[in-house]
């Protein structure tokens, strides 16, 4: 068996053809829609960036114990796996926060690893004796926020050295691919995983692309939105937009390249291909950009998937309805080697599907670390919040007491005790950490529910109002969703005092 895996990274799927876009062409996705089996009903798990990346390794939900961090010693992570099965994985990636303490335990899971430098904050070239103000000049002066996390000057002595298309990472990871397919096309057992971190911000694209979207804006480079209501004029708007779409259309033609390579070697004879993102991206829907502080709407949650399967040729250009998540693509990815998924899966393989649009879930569970639980059922999705944000019981618990680019500080180690085990830790106990900002401390976490906004628990239909403005009040259906979220939650084996806080907001 042969598998190669193209995972980007913020991906409205609105955004595509085969999924009904109307703003933008996207040939090569849709040239693989017509190839491959179109999931309508896919979403997230855990948010953001490397809390999916622990779900899709893992086949389990990891946000209601902890937020952005490494993967951990009890984590069954399906490159191991395979290497046990004698089955080679291989990760091509620029997805730079491999590179940081909060990743760094996750591209050495596999057999092999190359990393191209450069996406967004990567802290990768450096201009010491240049004047950082001629450079700043460029961009808009949303982009010169000293307090962001994500330094955006990184970006900006990064971009100095990307001049020519083919000194782009993402483009230089799609070389890495072909290249790696050469040299091993012919041979079995692979599983080759190719990761750009485009089209995530900043929106930055070969010019010829940027041409194709031309709006009346004339002011510096404005390509990174803040993560925050929209509050900028139309031509602003506009602008971000465009860009959005110009990275994407450079994303929608490295896929072609790969298509075409399937095409040029025949290895649709014998190789799977899945296609997918960790999650998705806010525009402006709703009056938002990005992510992380808003409710998870579907532009977020609902997530393109397409997957390609030699044996089973004659589904191609068919389209699936059955909910699935980001859990699932562990499970299949060991289902086509052969290899048994472990007892603390949560995922269910999509080749249950392939053939047969049977439902696997009667709904699944997404959210961040100390946030809401948001349900989806297929028909509605549920935002479930606490009744009290600010004053939440909260606790990570990890063996890996790090954050996004830092390790848990003193201070908050200060706090940490036993607990545990939980049924997934293999009999180990854990940290138990409190989380501190709420009284004040500063932490380094990713992700901090205190800054979360517009969080009433609320219902919509997405069938019916797939643009999630009409809230619903059937009290049945709230019931219903409510036994969901509390099997699921407990199925999980959440902490105790994240089962009691839902069953206090559901009173």
């Amino acid at each position: 068996m042969k598998t190669v895996f193209v995972l980007f990274d913020s991906i409205n799927r609105l955004m595509l053809e085969p999924y009904g876009s109307k703003i933008l062409k996207t040939p090569n996705f849709q040239r693989l829609s017509e190839k491959a089996v179109t999931f309508d009903s896919h979403y997230i798990g855990s948010m953001p960036c490397m809390p999916a990346r622990r779900d899709m390794q893992t086949g389990r939900h990891s946000f209601l114990h902890r937020s952005w961090g490494p993967m951990e010693p009890f984590d069954n992570s399906f490159p191991e796996l395979l290497k046990k099965k004698k089955v080679h994985s291989h990760l091509i990636s620029d997805h730079y926060h491999y590179w940081e303490d909060g990743g760094a335990t996750y591209h050495t899971r596999y057999s092999s690893h190359e990393f191209i430098r450069g996406q967004e904050s990567d802290p990768w070239k450096v201009l010491l004796d240049s004047p950082i103000d001629r450079i700043r000049e460029k961009y808009h002066p949303s982009q010169n926020d000293i307090e962001s996390m994500q330094n955006p000057y990184n970006y900006m002595i990064n971009r100095e050295f990307i001049n020519n298309e083919d000194e782009f990472p993402s483009v230089q990871c799609f070389k890495s691919a072909i290249e790696f397919l050469d040299l091993n096309k012919n041979a079995d057992n692979w599983f080759l995983q190719i990761e750009t971190f485009d089209p995530h911000e900043p929106f930055f694209a070969p010019e010829r692309l940027k041409e194709k979207f031309k709006t009346n804006y004339k002011g510096p480079i404005l390509d990174w939105p803040r993560y925050n209501r929209v509050t900028e004029d139309q031509e602003h708007i506009d602008e971000i937009r465009a860009n959005y779409m110009a990275l994407l259309s450079l994303c929608d033609e490295l896929l072609g390249k790969l298509l075409d390579y399937f095409d040029e070697n025949n290895l649709w004879k014998d190789t799977a291909l899945i296609v997918g993102t960790d999650h998705g991206f806010l525009l402006g829907e709703h009056d938002w950009w990005a992510k992380n502080r808003m409710p998870l709407y579907e532009e977020i949650s609902h997530i393109p998937l397409f997957f390609f399967h030699p044996d089973h040729k004659h589904t191609s250009g068919q389209r699936r309805t059955s909910l699935t998540q980001t859990i699932d693509l562990m499970p299949t990815i060991l289902d086509l080697y052969g290899v048994k998924e472990p007892p603390e899966v949560q995922g269910y393989s999509l080749m249950k599907i392939l053939n047969d649009d049977k439902p696997v879930r009667s709904a699944g569970m997404f959210g961040y670390w100390g946030g809401g639980i948001n349900i989806v059922d297929g028909k509605y999705t549920y935002f479930c919040y606490p009744k009290d944000m600010l004053n939440q019981d909260l606790y990570q618990y990890t063996l890996m007491p790090t954050h996004m680019t830092k390790l848990f500080t003193v201070e908050e180690l200060k706090s940490a005790s036993l607990a545990g085990p939980f049924d997934f830790t293999k009999e180990l106990p854990v940290l138990r950490v409190a989380h501190k900002s709420k009284a004040g401390t500063k932490t380094h976490s990713f992700h901090f529910p205190e800054k979360m906004e517009d969080t009433q628990s609320v219902i919509y239909d997405v069938l019916s109002d797939p643009g999630q403005t009409k809230p619903i009040t059937d009290q049945s259906i709230f019931d219903r969703l409510n036994k969901e979220m509390m099997r699921l939650i407990n199925e999980n084996d959440a902490p105790m005092e994240t089962i009691l806080r839902m069953e206090e907001s559901i009173r």
